[in-house]
């Protein structure tokens, strides 16, 4: 039989097959996408083959469809794999937030990257509206024309009043999506107003880290009333960029991208080499100081963490 995840809890994936019927599956001995070590050889999203087990209620997994893209991060404490956060998507939206926690630059960077990599749409949603300042809303449309100006599609919502919601619906409206952010950003929120009666569970935010406490803990798959699918996935704290070569890198940084073919050696990495065309822009203005720190600091390899 043939269906499609919608759940993964670790050892455990809850199938829906063909037939609407859900099944609980776990996976069949080693099996693993070609090319790839993962904690999780199968991720939400992915279209698997499965065959129910004898005399039980329960299935086993015996084949990963294609998939025709995935998005992935490092794992923090197995530093050689990597964990699939979900597979064949349409767009990955990143909700963010300017304070209560606040979502640094470097970690929306580092995210988008991912999502240049593996060729997925990014969008950014900045949540908690409800919060800002006037300071802050200033502060709220720098950031938006900043990320706005690279070309990636920005909105801003507050998850408790329902700000803009309608316009998120939109969005979302006949795709496959990816809910991801920091623990306490408010994603467990936003999608309550966004799928009515779904009854997420939200948490408070930590005092002493200033960060949200999980109250997601595995993935999972939505089904939108207004037609699509969204894919709901733990907080991240931590994201560790993977198989990315240094080389590559700047690939991935669109304001780069456009202008590297500009650099007077072809393998120039943008850090010093004479004639580089990104330094000139980056002097000049037109590449933003912030967005050319987070290159080289995953060019460099340095902290994955907030």
């Amino acid at each position: 039989m043939q269906g499609l995840v919608i759940k993964s809890t670790g050892s455990w994936y809850t199938v829906l097959g063909e037939n609407q019927h859900k099944y609980e599956c776990r996976i069949k001995g080693k099996l693993r996408m070609k090319g790839l070590v993962s904690t999780n050889p199968v991720a939400v999203g992915d279209f698997v083959d499965f065959e129910l087990e004898p005399e039980q209620e329960t299935a086993v997994i015996n084949r990963i469809h294609d998939r025709k893209n995935y998005i992935i991060r490092k794992s923090i404490n197995l530093s050689k794999q990597v964990q699939v956060i979900a597979a064949n998507l349409d767009q990955a939206c990143l909700v963010v937030t300017l304070a209560s926690p606040r979502t640094s630059l470097g970690f929306i960077d580092r995210f988008l990257v991912t999502a240049e990599a593996y060729g997925i749409p990014a969008i950014l949603i900045f949540n908690k509206l409800d919060l800002f300042s006037d300071e802050g809303l200033e502060i709220l449309a720098n950031y938006m024309d900043l990320y706005e100006g690279i070309g990636y599609k920005c909105y801003a919502v507050s998850a408790i009043e329902g700000t803009h919601v309608n316009t998120i619906k939109e969005l979302l409206k006949d795709k496959t999506s990816l809910f991801s952010g920091h623990s306490g950003v408010g994603k467990s929120s936003l999608i309550n107003q966004i799928i009515p009666g779904i009854a997420l569970r939200t948490g408070e935010i930590s005092d002493w880290s200033d960060m949200g406490k999980h109250t997601t803990t595995f993935a999972e798959m939505f089904e939108l009333p207004f037609g699509g699918k969204l894919i709901d996935t733990p907080g991240i704290r931590e994201l560790g960029i993977a198989d990315i070569e240094p080389e590559e890198l700047a690939h991935f940084f669109p304001e780069m991208r456009s202008r590297m073919h500009g650099c007077k050696f072809h393998n120039c990495v943008h850090i010093n080499e004479p004639g580089c065309a990104i330094l000139k822009a980056l002097d000049e203005g037109n590449i933003e100081p912030t967005r050319y720190d987070s290159y080289l600091s995953i060019y460099h390899k340095n902290d994955t963490r907030a």
